[in-house]
């Protein structure tokens, strides 16, 4: 990573030289160096910023590349046609190379320091939690890293001299691999109360531990996670549990009090049975899906989502055909709604997520249905797979029965067409037995 421990400056930036880190121009995607050539070639001072730079020294490539600037919004969007200008809470430039984005921010500045503060009011909006509604401050270099989130973050690549600027200790703390905040922790949480989550997916993205006195305060401050818009915790779902370290994320999300805040039904059965088929059979979906994740292997964020909810959906589904006159069809879809409105409450599921749990669940009951023609249908439907998989977790939880339903599934769809056939027509639906049982014991008795 370098080679050779910095000498910090009198101004307490720690400069690396080009020569002293492994931070090369060949690391960084070319969309990301035509946007830094540019900003720098019209007078603008542009840096490789954050995420790109850490992960880079530690030898990772890195999915995005973030630059900042002193450059404004409006000068950023002047210099690029391919730029659109996004954001309410900051303006951002997003400059748009086809499906490449390179995200640009201007330097931010602190808050409350403003000349004229009545004509920025507009730009700068707090809560009454303390949390940013509004960040449209822009500084200097040096405010904008004391305005970064995290130390391991605070660093910034020039491509005019290729010298890394470190303003927070920032590598220091990789080499102690330490994720901590830059500031008071918990006025930083109370500002944006997601770097919770992110101090945690930081951590076991990149095997660090959260610094003490950042992870201090995320207990007593979780609450404010209830503060954040579903959608945004939407995608901070998707950054937890779809990056390969799904099953350490809900582990440490669990540990630090934050969990009911994503998941609330799997939250309230790790908190009454830790050891029951609810909690064995997310672990198991957790683990499957890092696996798949871990071998450029496709997953769906629905999946997931339709396994932390299930055991829950099943519970109401049996209370409310305890409690009321209806059949199991009508008290499966009122169950359904009441429970993906209380996850909604807490992550937005858009619309072509929502479609597919709901037809993995609806599915693990017509699986139990193989007689006549219904088994060779119901391999062709689009969601077939998806749900076969969630059963065959189920199976290999509960056992029984259920793993046996599971294993005739696994053998019908590796099996010739002749044996399915076969396998078919040796099944018989226990009510239809029932059924005929009862015609028998009915036929009426032959008097002559």
């Amino acid at each position: 990573m370098l080679n050779k421990t910095p000498a910090k400056e009198k101004n307490s930036v720690t400069v690396i030289d080009r020569a002293d880190h492994n931070v090369s121009r060949k690391s960084i995607s070319d969309n990301a160096l035509k946007v830094l050539y540019r900003l720098n070639n019209n007078g603008y001072d542009a840096y490789l910023v954050g995420g790109g730079v850490r992960d880079i020294l530690l030898g990772e490539q890195p999915k995005d590349f973030d630059i900042t600037t002193n450059a404004t919004p409006e000068q950023i969007k002047k210099l690029f046609r391919n730029c659109r200008l996004i954001g309410r809470r900051f303006r951002l430039a997003h400059i748009v190379f086809g499906r490449d984005i390179i995200e640009v921010a201007t330097f931010r500045g602190h808050h409350g320091q403003e000349e004229d503060k009545k004509a920025k009011q507009n730009h700068s909006k707090q809560s009454e939690h303390g949390m940013l509604l509004r960040d449209n401050i822009y500084g200097t270099i040096e405010e904008d890293a004391e305005r970064r989130d995290f130390s391991i973050n605070a660093l910034y690549y020039s491509t005019k001299d290729y010298k890394i600027y470190d303003f927070a200790n920032g590598l220091e703390d990789i080499e102690q691999k330490k994720v901590r905040l830059i500031g008071d922790p918990e006025t930083r949480y109370r500002e944006d109360p997601v770097r919770m989550l992110r101090a945690i997916r930081f951590a076991t993205k990149l095997d660090m531990d959260i610094e003490e006195e950042t992870a201090k305060p995320i207990q007593s401050l979780a609450s404010l996670l209830g503060n954040i818009p579903p959608a945004r915790m939407f995608e901070e779902y998707l950054k937890l549990f779809l990056g390969g370290k799904a099953e350490a994320n809900f582990y440490h999300l669990e540990q630090h009090d934050l969990l009911e805040y994503i998941f609330p039904h799997i939250s309230q059965w790790f908190k009454k049975d830790p050891d029951g088929h609810a909690m064995q059979f997310v672990h198991r979906v957790l683990e499957n899906t890092d696996r798949r994740i871990n071998n450029d292997q496709r997953v769906t964020p629905a999946f997931l989502l339709a396994a932390v909810i299930w055991y829950s959906l099943e519970e109401n589904i049996k209370h409310i055909m305890t409690n009321n006159s209806v059949n199991q069809q009508d008290a499966f879809f009122t169950a359904m709604h009441e429970i993906m409105a209380e996850q909604q409450r807490c992550i937005a599921i858009p619309k072509r997520f929502q479609l597919p749990m709901k037809d993995i669940w609806i599915l693990q009951q017509k699986l139990t249905r193989r007689e006549g023609g219904k088994a060779f249908k119901l391999i062709e439907h689009p969601r077939f797979r998806a749900a076969y998989d969630f059963l065959l977790l189920r199976g290999q939880v509960e056992g029984g029965e259920l793993l046996e339903l599971a294993n005739w599934w696994t053998h019908f769809q590796e099996a010739t067409p002749e044996t399915q056939t076969q396998m078919v027509k040796s099944f018989r639906n226990p009510r239809s037995k029932r059924r005929r049982s009862v015609r028998k014991r009915t036929k009426p008795v032959n008097k002559d």
